[in-house]
């Protein structure tokens, strides 16, 4: 089969597509034929070596496809169904292996693109609405990115929660695809700076919560957004880890919370994965929630759609198509 393969840590030159040996699946595990997989950030941490692989490795955590072979022992699918993943190595592949506890049904209605980009960005956006900071009807909230995949997904489930939301964005074409989304206000921060916007937009006070997958060069600007007791929900570093800083800081600018959650930590049983990946489904059913597809690349060009994604050149999710 066809995959991409990182032999050494390196920029996105060192996605390489390459024939390699079609993988066969041990006990509990799916071999699906993959329609679709999500390209993300941390697929980029992982082929730096910020995030340690043993190397040799194929990428690529997300994807959708059709099971065409079932190892001993599994029994939740069979050869035919349609499934979707969100952390599952090596799904920058023509064929992947899949524990079947870790895998969804994709539901009638749901293209398998459309489930490649929903899983674990959607789940993302699930978790940290609902659980790392429950957001309220009523709350303002400061969205990073908002034009991102990530940042299109937050901002329609703040908006279907009842809350309010100001987004960060650097052009106006993804002023207006925010808007599209439901963004409330925008903050073009190659024009205005972001603190001090946040506080004119929320009368002083601040808002309630930061989703903050930028990093590094957005961490002090979050942080000095919040009102007294406001929640710093950071669940990434596009732009680099945040360096360490004082606690103190935290009590100073009026007893805040900052948290590092990962998605991992939030699908810990099977009951909990059913139920985020179920939201997110019924969710894209019903049409509350639509996945805006930014970017298709075949595997050949993996290294094209990561320089893409690191350039901020690109909108929405983005998938590799085998």
């Amino acid at each position: 089969m066809r995959a991409v393969v990182v032999e050494s840590f390196g920029g996105p030159e060192v996605l390489k597509a390459a024939e390699v040996a079609d993988p066969t699946p041990g006990a509990g595990e799916l071999l699906v034929k993959v329609a679709a997989a999500g390209v993300n950030y941390i697929d980029t941490y992982q082929r730096t070596g910020a995030y340690p692989m043993p190397t040799p490795f194929v990428p690529g955590l997300e994807g959708a496809g059709e099971v065409v072979a079932v190892g001993d022992g599994a029994s939740r699918f069979k050869v035919g169904d349609r499934v979707a993943w969100g952390a599952t190595i090596g799904s920058y592949a023509e064929l992947t292996r899949v524990h079947e506890d870790g895998a969804v049904a994709v539901p009638d209605g749901v293209e398998s693109d459309v489930a490649a980009g929903a899983m674990l960005q959607g789940m993302t956006a699930h978790y940290l609405t609902r659980s790392t900071y429950p957001v309220q009807s009523g709350d303002t909230v400061l969205v990073h990115a908002a034009a991102g995949g990530m940042g299109l997904l937050l901002t329609q489930s703040i908006k279907a929660l009842g809350g309010r939301v100001i987004g960060t964005v650097s052009t106006a074409e993804k002023e207006k695809l925010a808007r599209e989304a439901g963004a409330d206000e925008i903050i073009r921060y190659t024009e205005t700076e972001i603190a001090p916007e946040v506080r004119r937009l929320t009368d002083g006070q601040g808002v309630a919560v930061v989703y903050d997958g930028v990093g590094k060069d957005t961490f002090d600007a979050s942080l000095e957004s919040l009102r007294v007791r406001g929640t710093l929900a950071l669940f990434g570093a596009a732009s680099g880890p945040v360096p360490p800083f004082d606690l103190q800081r935290l009590n100073a600018a009026g007893s805040l919370f900052v948290t590092r959650p990962t998605l991992a930590h939030h699908v810990l049983t099977r009951e909990e994965l059913d139920w985020r990946s179920g939201e997110v489904f019924a969710a894209i059913q019903s049409g509350r929630l639509t996945i805006r597809i930014g970017g298709r690349y075949p595997l050949a060009e993996a290294a094209r759609s990561h320089d893409d994604l690191q350039g901020r050149r690109t909108t929405g999710k983005l998938l590799l198509i085998p």
